[in-house]
């Protein structure tokens, strides 16, 4: 899970998205190739079936595709399960291709292509819906969050400013303050969130749990590990099925030595693949007689996304193969086609990880350039920086 889904949740929709590839074809009709997690008798699914059926008899209706559409991205977000968004861009197929779609399709269209990576064809949609129409908030925000995972700190910041005229307060400033703290104020941009915070007398529980992750993960990377752990204790309590919140909270708690309570967290959301990461990750720091068959669940999801097309989860495989493979030179070819897509903080975490345990001297130093560049802040990142490479 991204930045990008995070904090796009907050105008529209919750939505963990990735639009479909080529289609794979099984060699047979037994071929397995993954498990949906929701049963057919399921009310959510019933609802959203019985949209579809709608739709189906009436497939140029833009409200009710827009509704469905929807209802498949937030249950995306909860599940974890990427064929939601594939059927979130089905309802929105008389609309898809056009080059003038209407404004709504346009965002949500953008939305799903930065979620496949797709980030320069996301950024035209967004243009074009800024373009007609400039107070377009979530198209702002969508627009500023995939600027910052490309590393453009720089023009997204000026998104964020854009977006003091066009919203609440806390969205812009908890906008920029991200901006900020991955570019060289983490501090001072921890402070500053926190107080815009405290300055509100009621704030939408889905904007509170957004900016109490913010908070929690610009505390965790500055080492606040007290700070860290009420923001996000608070976030859960306001939001118990935000799979990014429940894989940022597990990261915290490996990183801080507490491999039992992130196990405990996640031992029963292990239908997400990178919840069933973290999850093994505090198995194997427990030293669990588990840990070899998740392990073989985990080579089998990444094997499964491959012949889907899926590569989203290039972050997320390549600190799979390099702790619990132990391959770090695959791992770093991983990472480092991970790092031409999207550079957020554990990004740039898993390309130096791995770039130290293969012995590759060229890489740590890319890396270390561009921390200096940017000015991101990260004690993790300060520490494996520390380390000497050991030889061969």
């Amino acid at each position: 899970m991204h930045l990008c889904v995070r904090i796009c949740v907050v105008l529209a929709a919750g939505v963990v998205l990735r639009a479909q590839a080529a289609p794979f074809v099984p060699e047979s009709d037994r071929q397995v190739l993954e498990r949906l997690p929701f049963a057919v008798s399921d009310p959510v699914i019933r609802e959203l079936r019985a949209l579809q059926g709608r739709l189906k008899d009436e497939p140029n209706n833009l409200p009710l595709a827009l509704r469905l559409a929807r209802g498949y991205l937030e249950l995306g977000r909860v599940t974890g399960d990427p064929r939601y968004a594939g059927y979130a861009q089905a309802a929105l197929t008389p609309w898809w291709d056009l080059k003038q779609p209407p404004e709504e399709i346009l965002v949500l269209r953008a939305t799903l292509r930065q979620r496949v990576h797709q980030f320069d064809a996301a950024l035209a949609d967004l243009a074009a819906v800024l373009g007609a129409n400039p107070r377009n908030a979530q198209a702002r925000l969508t627009r500023a969050t995939v600027l910052q995972v490309q590393g453009a700190y720089g023009a997204a910041r000026e998104e964020c400013l854009t977006l003091k005229n066009l919203t609440q307060e806390l969205v812009w400033a908890a906008c920029l303050m991200s901006v900020n703290g991955a570019s060289g104020k983490l501090g001072e941009s921890y402070e500053q969130l926190r107080a815009a915070l405290n300055r509100q007398h009621y704030v939408q529980p889905g904007v509170r749990s957004w900016v109490l992750t913010s908070l929690a993960e610009m505390a965790a990377r500055a080492g606040m590990a007290e700070e860290a752990d009420s923001h996000f204790r608070e976030a859960l309590a306001l939001d118990a099925a935000d799979n990014y919140l429940f894989g940022a909270y597990a990261d915290f708690l490996l990183d801080f030595g507490r491999p039992q309570e992130a196990a405990a967290l996640l031992q029963d959301k292990t239908r997400a693949d990178p919840l069933l990461l973290r999850y093994a990750l505090a198995l194997k720091a427990q030293h669990s007689k588990e840990l070899p068959a998740q392990v073989e669940q985990l080579r089998d999801r990444f094997e499964a996304s491959r012949l889907r097309g899926d590569r989203v989860h290039l972050r997320e495989e390549a600190r799979f193969t390099l702790h619990l493979l132990a391959d770090p030179k695959v791992a770093l070819k991983l990472a480092q086609e991970n790092w031409q897509v999207q550079k957020e903080p554990a990004d740039v975490r898993v390309l130096l990880e791995s770039a130290l345990a293969a012995h590759d001297a060229a890489t740590v130093e890319a890396a270390r350039g561009w921390l200096r560049e940017t000015g991101l802040e990260d004690f993790q990142l300060e520490r494996l920086l520390t380390k000497p490479m050991q030889p061969n």
